[in-house]
C-alpha cells in the first residue's frame, strides 16, 4: 500500500512540473504580439520624421556654405579674447581723467570754489539779479549808446566855459546831456525819479556796494 501511495505523489508532482510547460507557449505568442507594437510605432515615428523633413528649408547652395564658413572662421579669430598686459614695452595704458593732480593757478581755484558756493548756497533775490547778464547783441548797443552820452573831458569843459565867459549874454549856460556815474549821486537821482536808466556791473567787488541802490 505505501509503494502505491508513493506513486501517486510522485504523480502529482509530475503533473506540477508539466504545468508550467503549457503556460509557457502563451508567452511565446504574447512576445510577437510586444513586437507588432513597437513595428507600429516606429512606423509611426517614421512617418513623423517624413513630415518634418518635407517642413525643412531647402539645401543650401555651394556659396552660402562657403560664406557661413567664412563667418565662423572669422567669429573664431575675433572672439577670442587677449588678456592686454599693461606692463612696461606691452599695451599702451587708458586714458585717465587727471584734472585732480593738475596744480591749477589760485585764480582758477578760486573761481571754481566760487561757482561752488554760489550753487550750494540759498542766493537772495537782491544778490540773484546780477547773475543774469545781458547778452553780447544788446551790451554792444548799450555800450554805443553810453559812448553818445559820455561826460566831457576836462579841455571840453575849459572850451564850453570860456564860451559862455566870452558872451555872457549871448549863450545860455547849458549843460549838456552825459551819462551820470558814482554811486551816491545815481542814488540820488533815483530817489528824486530822474534815473530813466541804471547801469550796474554785474562783477562789483564787494557786492555790498550796489546792494543798497533803490529799487
Amino acid at each position: 500500500e505505501s509503494a502505491p501511495a508513493a506513486k501517486g505523489k510522485e504523480a502529482k508532482k509530475d503533473s506540477k512540473k508539466e504545468q508550467p510547460k503549457a503556460a509557457a507557449p502563451a508567452k511565446k505568442e504574447a512576445a510577437p504580439a510586444a513586437k507588432g507594437k513597437a513595428t507600429k510605432t516606429a512606423a509611426k515615428d517614421t512617418k513623423k520624421e517624413g513630415k518634418k523633413d518635407t517642413k525643412r528649408k531647402a539645401p543650401e547652395s555651394t556659396e552660402q556654405a562657403a560664406k557661413k564658413q567664412k563667418t565662423e572662421k572669422s567669429v573664431g579669430i575675433v572672439g577670442t579674447k587677449k588678456p592686454r598686459n599693461f606692463s612696461v614695452g606691452n599695451d599702451i595704458q587708458p586714458k585717465r581723467d587727471l584734472t585732480r593732480f593738475v596744480k591749477w593757478p589760485r585764480y582758477i581755484l578760486m573761481q571754481r570754489q566760487r561757482r561752488v558756493l554760489q550753487h550750494r548756497l540759498k542766493v537772495p533775490p537782491s544778490i540773484n539779479q546780477f547773475t543774469r547778464t545781458l547778452d553780447t547783441n544788446t551790451a554792444a548797443n548799450l555800450f554805443k549808446l553810453l559812448n553818445k552820452y559820455r561826460p566831457e573831458d576836462h579841455a571840453a569843459k575849459q572850451k564850453r566855459l570860456l564860451k559862455i565867459a566870452a558872451g555872457k549874454a549871448r549863450v545860455k549856460a547849458v549843460k549838456p546831456l552825459t551819462v551820470k556815474c558814482g554811486i551816491n549821486h545815481v542814488t540820488k537821482l533815483i530817489e528824486e525819479k530822474k534815473a530813466s536808466l541804471v547801469v550796474i556791473a554785474h562783477d562789483v567787488d564787494p557786492i555790498e556796494l550796489v546792494l543798497y541802490l533803490p529799487a
